[in-house]
């Protein structure tokens, strides 16, 4: 086979590959807006659900996947920006750096309903927290710890080395270094991956099913330690009741304002990635 004949094959390969990715897609939120939309309306996004929520509305899911996100974000991300700039600009070891890539990476790669069990165990089981917001936030900020970590640490190691040279050869401190010129690169880099950890923490169920939230009876929590009701949670409840048409068209409905929010938090992250690679580039 020629070098242009697999050239042709692979372009044709990768180009068929595409337009399904882009296909399944399209469908996927076609058939989401079409079904939604009808159960989308003012009502239904500022009443709360009763029911078990084949009624009402989904005011209370919004406000509780809204603070667990919060919470994540909140406890992700100063330390995921401390992880990147100390293994960026302390970790000279290459042993030791490659032992950091596997953890993370790792981390990265661990199922969310591990998450979910492992909070289940220690949280609530051994700490005795209960059913809390609070906790399904912290376990949400650990999932989404490796994305940041990543983000950051790419943003940091693109920055010149002229650039510490010259901050040294200014009479600079180490930490002043840090401060001056490595903080503003790494936190432009690590929002940027909050807002897309934020993209999937948001839709996540397992990690938070039982450890977190409750299916019903629950509104705004005023203490650290009470349960919430999230979006994930509530289709799944919906789902369960398929025979009824109105608890169906709810879950449509629900579904479709949480993609809405996942693809706000995700285009929030391509724009910011797009604003930071103007500022630098």
């Amino acid at each position: 086979m020629s070098r242009a004949l697999k050239n042709n094959v692979y372009n044709t390969l990768i180009w068929t590959a595409a337009v399904l990715s882009i296909a399944i897609l399209v469908f996927l939120i076609a058939t989401l807006i079409w079904k939604g939309m009808g159960a989308i309306s003012v009502g239904f996004l500022t009443s709360a659900s009763e029911n078990f929520g084949s009624e009402g509305g989904i005011l209370y899911q919004i406000i509780g996947s809204l603070a667990l996100t919060l919470c994540a974000a909140v406890c992700s991300f100063p330390i995921a920006l401390g992880v990147a700039i100390y293994k960026s600009e302390y970790v000279k070891s290459k042993v030791f750096q490659n032992i950091t890539d596997t953890i993370i990476y790792s981390l990265n790669g661990i199922p969310s309903i591990i998450f979910g069990i492992f909070g289940l165990i220690f949280f609530v089981n051994i700490l005795q927290t209960g059913v809390s917001w609070f906790v399904g936030g912290i376990i949400l900020a650990m999932m989404i710890l490796p994305t940041i970590i990543l983000a950051s640490h790419q943003a940091i190691r693109s920055i010149p080395n002229s650039y510490r040279e010259n901050a040294q050869a200014l009479g600079l401190t180490q930490w002043q270094v840090i401060r001056a010129v490595i903080f503003p690169r790494g936190i432009n880099g690590a929002f940027t991956g909050l807002l897309l950890g934020l993209a999937r923490a948001i839709g996540e169920t397992a990690p938070i099913m039982f450890i977190a939230t409750a299916f019903s009876g629950v509104t705004v929590p005023r203490t650290f330690l009470e349960p919430v009701s999230s979006l994930p949670t509530h289709i799944l409840a919906l789902a369960q009741q398929a025979t009824n048409p109105q608890a169906l068209q709810n879950a449509w409905g629900s579904s479709l304002v949480l993609v809405s929010l996942v693809f706000i938090f995700s285009i929030s992250a391509l724009v910011r990635r797009i604003q930071y690679s103007k500022i630098n580039y």
